[in-house]
């Protein structure tokens, strides 16, 4: 069975219905679960005290941040190469939850930061390079409501998203390549804990929360896309009728 039949948009619209309820039931559960552990049963930490407990929205969001303006360059790709419509909306339904997880992940970083570094924002190479991961997302979506015509918008905007993955790559790996002020990722395949286990297993429930959220409302957004799309192509019929 070929993996490009879920291209089909009424292939994707029928696949994806039945999990919609589930995922959001399964989303709100975990986000509850791991929040509420996080919050209020996880001690403070010896030098930041319960400032550390940020940690617990900041990594998840600042992750989500980078891994979906990836998702949406694969997406982009696929599209350009293939053809494939649905590629091209589900990067589209993707950018405004990138950019809001990345505007978390600035907002909360900054809070963070500022008991800890003394200022709420430096020119550090990460730091900068999210931002202007930021202004992509933006760039990404101004791009599709500026242009009327969908397949020259998708085309246009997937260019756009093309350009810009330096720099989520570099919102990744930015630390391994400067001495940066900002620390290295809390999380390791590596040998080595960099993180107490009092903390590592709520964080973990709280990314595992933080993506299960994210397909939902991916998959939402996807789907109104798609509609979306119908929808003008049968005013399009109606007009040339």
């Amino acid at each position: 069975m070929s993996i490009w039949r879920y291209a089909n948009p009424a292939e994707f619209m029928r696949i994806t219905q039945p999990v919609m309820v589930p995922l959001w039931v399964l989303s709100g559960a975990l986000i509850a679960f791991g929040l509420g552990w996080a919050l209020f049963f996880t001690p403070p930490d010896y030098q930041q005290g319960s400032t550390v407990k940020i940690m617990f929205i900041h990594v998840p969001a600042a992750m989500l941040a980078i891994n979906t303006y990836a998702l949406m360059a694969v997406a982009s790709v696929v599209g350009l190469v293939r053809r494939h419509h649905v590629s091209f909306l589900v990067a589209k339904a993707a950018a405004p939850i990138g950019a809001a997880f990345t505007a978390v992940a600035i907002i909360t970083g900054a809070v963070w930061g500022q008991p800890m570094w003394g200022t709420w924002w430096v020119w550090d190479a990460r730091l900068t390079a999210v931002l202007i991961m930021f202004f992509f997302y933006l760039g990404y979506m101004a791009l599709w409501a500026a242009i009327e015509e969908p397949d020259k918008a998708a085309d246009l905007s997937a260019v756009l998203c093309l350009v810009g993955v330096i720099f989520a790559f570099l919102s990744r790996y930015a630390v391994r390549f400067w001495n940066t002020l900002h620390q290295d990722s809390s999380l390791s395949v590596e040998a080595g804990q960099r993180i107490d286990d009092a903390f590592r297993t709520p964080l973990y429930i709280s990314m595992i929360a933080f993506y299960v959220l994210f397909i939902a409302i991916l998959l939402l957004r996807a789907r109104t896309e798609i509609r979306q799309r119908r929808a003008h192509s049968i005013r399009l019929q109606g007009v040339v009728a």
